[in-house]
């Protein structure tokens, strides 16, 4: 059964990290990927979390998504501390109040760009009719609307990020987590990718957390945070959110 949740209140952060700690392994192999780590992330805010490969990006956006436990420290989503979750309770959370964004697209070949759209709505047992009017909404909001019979075989790589864009905004989520969406990319349909997420932030009011590499990118974030071996060792506010 699913523990009880905290209440989430308008005032609190989407995302709030306090000494979140992540370790690996035991003994002398015990390997610190996280080293109390904090921070928080407003409501309908684009963050770029940055950081050399093996610096812990990774492994916050699995805590920050619920799809791993940290060792030490809490960290809390829209009000909710996750540790007060059990299994039950993070599954819930990561389908009904997240979306995730791959570097990988991660789209089902034989299924329509609608249709894997419609996939988070199907988990969650939505009508065929309201799944179809919403996929094709959101097909349209991410510039895919002529779009919504191809297979992903038959689109370009930017335009299956962009199905994979609107497949995360299906249950209409409170926060948005992208891991390298850009990765696969040149940078010319990257930088159109970032730009589609500040504009989805903007006329959506979802928040957006995303690891990149390409500091051409993190020009479009309102505030960058930078990990270094485990560690926050910078943040910028880039005044986009201005």
């Amino acid at each position: 059964m699913t523990q009880p949740q905290a209440t989430a209140t308008t005032t609190a952060p989407m995302v709030a990290a306090t000494d979140l700690r992540r370790s690996f392994g035991t003994g002398e192999r015990t390997v610190h990927a996280l080293r109390g780590v904090s921070f928080s992330i407003g409501r309908g805010e684009l963050t770029a979390l940055k950081g050399r490969s093996g610096s812990g990006k990774t492994t916050l956006l699995n805590l920050v998504g619920g799809l791993d436990a940290p060792t030490g420290g809490s960290i809390a989503l829209d009000g909710t501390d996750l540790a007060g979750l059990n299994e039950d309770g993070r599954l819930a959370l990561r389908r009904e109040r997240i979306g995730f964004v791959f570097q990988s697209f991660g789209l089902i070949p034989m299924l329509t760009a609608a249709e894997n759209v419609g996939v988070p709505m199907r988990l969650r047992k939505v009508s065929a009719a309201e799944r179809e009017e919403r996929a094709h909404t959101l097909l349209a909001l991410v510039g895919l609307a002529d779009h919504a019979n191809q297979r992903p075989g038959e689109l370009s790589g930017g335009q299956q990020q962009r199905v994979a864009i609107a497949r995360a905004l299906a249950n209409d989520p409170g926060l948005i987590i992208a891991d390298e969406p850009t990765g696969q990319l040149d940078s010319e349909t990257g930088r159109s990718i970032m730009q589609l997420l500040r504009a989805v932030v903007r006329s959506e009011g979802v928040t957006v957390l995303v690891a990149t590499h390409d500091p051409t990118l993190m020009e479009l974030a309102d505030r960058v945070i930078e990990l270094r071996d485990g560690r926050i060792v910078e943040e910028e506010a880039t005044g986009q959110a201005a």
